[in-house]
């Protein structure tokens, strides 16, 4: 089997996670480069046993590299068309480039052809819109989806390592009954919930929100569909949880989305309510899949059905499907 040159552009929490998921994915890697700011530069890190010495990014570092995983943050817009002018792909974690026309949005149980539209740049859609598109993707197949309302419950680890630092320290310090001085979120997180996940925009939605509307509509080539967002910050590690409801022009019951969902790639649909089962950020840890449940009819609507969706978003929302996306790229001889 070919092998290729695969450098890591950031070594926070999703640039860990995408080291882990090449690993367990036994992803085809000749030669490895860890690359980040100046400050990580000189760490160790060890892949596949052997030894890596962390780099400090410049477009020097992609010369004879085949695939770039950029884990997110400022250095996409820095070096993703530098990297490309040296003849690699970018598969971008950031949100640089994901409303570009001309870069595809890729979700590979959702759009996968969209890689052959692809000129070295590939992004990673948002983590909460990945899992909630996993979703909704059979459910537009079978009755198409005319409007969406969710509401997100988004683990800390979405905002990287030191938002998860944060939560164990405040809880700590709330449990010791000392004071709490916020750092990485506007206010105490610990035993608490802040519905504010990035900048406000004109239009007093967050760019968080506004990421799931616009990306949502692009992956699933449809921007007829109606869709509101409100998304929220809540303690605990990891795992972002969603309440979604959905509005079809055709009638779907409870029972056919059920069955829909079961024979859908990437879900594992988890709903009995009559045993207590259904999903929780708990049971998706660590895992790859997204997970359905509590489906049932909108009654407040004619063809409605509300549902509950958890994924690990440092995995499936970041770090499991940039890898899909490259595995794509190795399946349709696109590298």
């Amino acid at each position: 089997m070919k092998k290729y040159n695969v450098a890591i552009v950031g070594t926070g929490a999703v640039g860990q996670t995408l080291l882990e998921i090449l690993d367990e994915r036994n992803f085809p890697v000749n030669n490895l480069k860890l690359l980040a700011t100046q400050r990580s530069a000189g760490k160790q890190v060890t892949f596949r046993g052997k030894n890596y010495t962390i780099e400090e990014t410049t477009a020097e570092s992609f010369e004879n590299v085949d695939i770039a995983l950029f884990a997110g943050g400022a250095a996409s817009k820095q070096f993703a068309k530098e990297v490309v002018k040296r003849g690699a792909i970018v598969i971008d974690n950031s949100s640089a480039f994901r409303l570009d026309p001309d870069v595809p949005l890729v979700v590979p149980e959702v759009n996968p052809e969209d890689v052959k539209n692809h000129k070295g740049i590939i992004a990673n859609p948002n983590c909460s819109t990945i899992q909630m598109v996993v979703a909704l993707k059979p459910l537009h197949d079978a009755a198409k989806i005319t409007r969406v309302i969710v509401s997100t419950y988004q683990a800390v680890s979405g905002a990287g390592q030191e938002a998860i630092d944060e939560l164990l320290v405040q809880t700590k310090q709330v449990l010791n009954s000392e004071k709490v001085t916020p750092e990485v979120f506007p206010y105490q997180i610990a035993f608490n919930l802040i519905p504010h996940i990035d900048v406000f925009m004109d239009n007093d939605y967050t760019k968080e929100e506004m990421k799931m509307v616009e990306e949502t509509k692009k992956i699933l080539h449809d921007s007829s569909i109606k869709i509101t967002a409100t998304t929220v910050r809540v303690p605990i590690i990891r795992s972002h949880s969603e309440a979604i409801n959905i509005e079809t022009e055709k009638e779907l019951s409870p029972a056919e989305a059920k069955e829909v969902l079961r024979n859908a790639r990437g879900i594992v649909l988890m709903d009995d309510p009559s045993q207590k089962i259904y999903p929780m950020p708990i049971l998706a840890s660590n895992r790859d899949e997204v997970f359905v449940g509590r489906i049932r009819k909108d009654i407040s609507t004619e063809r409605g059905l509300s549902f509950f969706v958890v994924a690990d978003q440092l995995r499936k929302g970041a770090a499991t499907n940039a890898i899909q996306i490259a595995e794509l790229l190795i399946k349709y001889n696109l590298i």
